[in-house]
């Protein structure tokens, strides 16, 4: 006796079929599972026997061998419960084959049969559809993030014994769907906006040229100056997703089991902030079995690390990799997975250890050894991909007490989204660049040509102000955006001015 049932699982943010092959013996009464399990799929033999048992079902007293196929890839994860119960069933008489050739089943099982949620189904409903795979069949907690995919019909189940019925057609159950233009109806009702911030335009303005080009910001002020209140407000500010990106975005939280069960797709940008205590795994991803980490989960929005001096100087270092390459390769000694990692990086620190160095108000109490020693945690090469700094100053009473409402987000995404266009149009048919954040040494050249009035700043700055060397690219690439909101063909002198204004890190003023 003999079935096999489809199912999938995944590798990276992507799936692939497994096969659960089933075989009985008249022998000694045994139940093995071969095909490279974890500890996780071996203990399904406990759950899957008190799961048949307490759905009414009989459990067959024969040698069981269940292969899970292809047998080189290690299985983790419990969502080989349902396909395993039903490869028995199917074996012992119990289930029809007929819908199986066309069915994915996945699904954890308790012990008294009900469907549990499981990672991952949305990859797996689009590895379904690539196959061909008319069905699948899944837990009702799961099934949201699967409906969004086209051309499966998806079936949220509640127990063992509703999909063995389903399976049988001794009942009528619908499939699952999601209307995908409702979804992005109601994208971009961000709670936090920019016309809640007193003051700081000069900060708002760097954040908007930071959204428009893509650029990685960060922002140098002292304590209660509004560095944290600002950056959260930035991705109500940056261009909506559209539907692919929200689809990559969704399968990262849909493989690490973050996403919530009422929710079928993610239409807002991410923003993920940890905390300074976060380990070098937490932030890239890693693992014995490699799962994302906050660079990934901040995939198409904004990771914020506050205190940035604070961060561990080797969790800092692992951020160069992505930052360049936009995606995250964790290598182990059986696997190698990438996750993407295509996020706007925003900074916040304070200007020295008491965090007073520019506030007009209170004394610094640091000495130019302690300020250049704290400045100095920060490496060159992670500064160099930072390309706009901005001094955040302590906001004025005045301006605190000013009944006076600031711009809203939404007139400032309006700039954003022009801007973003005339760079789409920019790079169109070039690969791995999307915005002017993105472009190399070859791209400057090509788009970023300047005048000799423009040249002559340049040059003034980099003599008087001491602005370093790398300095020189940042401010091309800043200005040709603040071109782009201006829509400016070319690049004139007042943008390279208020570019320059851009790289406080840079001057003699800190110390490098």
């Amino acid at each position: 006796m003999f079935s096999k049932i489809l199912t999938g699982s995944t590798y990276g943010i992507d799936a692939y079929l497994v096969e659960v092959e089933t075989h009985f013996e008249k022998q000694v009464p045994g139940f093995i599972i071969v095909g490279l399990p974890d500890n996780a799929v071996k203990e399904s033999r406990e759950r899957v026997v008190a799961a048949m048992k307490n759905s009414g079902f009989d459990f067959p007293l024969r040698k069981i061998t269940i292969n899970l196929a292809p047998a080189d890839i290690k299985k983790e994860g419990s969502s080989f419960d349902l396909p395993i119960a039903i490869g028995i069933l199917t074996a012992a008489g119990i289930v029809k084959p007929d819908l199986l050739t066309e069915t994915f089943l996945l699904g954890e099982l308790s012990l008294d049969g009900t469907l549990r949620k499981v990672k991952g189904s949305l990859p797996i409903a689009v590895e379904a559809r690539r196959l061909g795979i008319k069905k699948l069949i899944l837990p009702a907690d799961s099934v949201k993030e699967a409906s969004i995919v086209d051309g499966v019909e998806v079936y949220g189940l509640q127990s063992l014994h509703e999909v063995v019925q389903l399976l049988n057609e001794e009942n009528e159950f619908k499939p699952v769907y999601t209307n995908k233009d409702e979804l992005f109806s109601q994208i971009n009702t961000y709670s936090l906006d920019f016309c809640d911030v007193k003051g700081q335009e000069n900060v708002k303005r760097a954040l908007e040229i930071a959204a428009a080009g893509g650029h990685n910001i960060l922002m140098i002020g002292p304590p209660g100056s509004g560095k944290t209140m600002l950056a959260k407000r930035l991705p109500s500010i940056l261009p909506p997703l559209n539907f692919e990106e929200a689809l990559e975005t969704t399968k990262i939280h849909s493989v690490a089991g973050i996403l919530s069960r009422d929710k079928a797709l993610i239409t807002e940008r991410p923003f993920r902030s940890p905390h300074h205590t976060v380990s070098d795994a937490a932030l890239i991803g890693g693992g014995s079995i490699p799962r994302p980490g906050e660079v990934s989960f901040a995939h198409h929005g904004v990771l914020f690390l506050d205190e940035l001096p604070e961060f561990k100087k080797n969790v800092l270092e692992v951020l160069r990799q992505p930052l360049e390459d936009y995606k995250v390769t964790i290598s182990r000694s059986k696997m190698s997975l990438e996750f993407p990692a295509n996020f706007m990086l925003a900074a916040a620190m304070n200007p020295c250890p008491c965090g007073f160095f520019t506030d007009p108000n209170k004394e610094c109490t640091c000495n130019t050894q302690m300020i250049q020693k704290y400045m100095s945690r920060i490496s060159g090469p992670l500064l160099d991909r930072i390309d706009i700094h901005i001094e955040v100053p302590a906001v004025k009473f005045k301006e605190l007490s000013s009944s006076a409402t600031g711009e809203k987000s939404s007139e400032i995404r309006k700039r954003v989204i022009v801007a973003r266009g005339i760079q789409h149009k920019r790079f169109e048919g070039m690969k791995h660049i999307y915005c002017n954040a993105d472009m190399g040494t070859k791209e400057i050249r090509k788009f970023c040509k300047i005048d000799t009035p423009s040249e002559e700043l340049l040059k003034m700055a980099m003599t008087k102000l001491g602005l370093s060397a790398r300095a020189y690219d940042r401010i091309i690439k800043v200005s040709r955006t603040i071109a782009d909101i201006d829509s400016s063909e070319n690049i004139l002198p007042q943008h390279i001015s208020e570019a320059i204004q851009y790289r406080s890190l840079d001057r003699e003023l800190w110390g490098h």
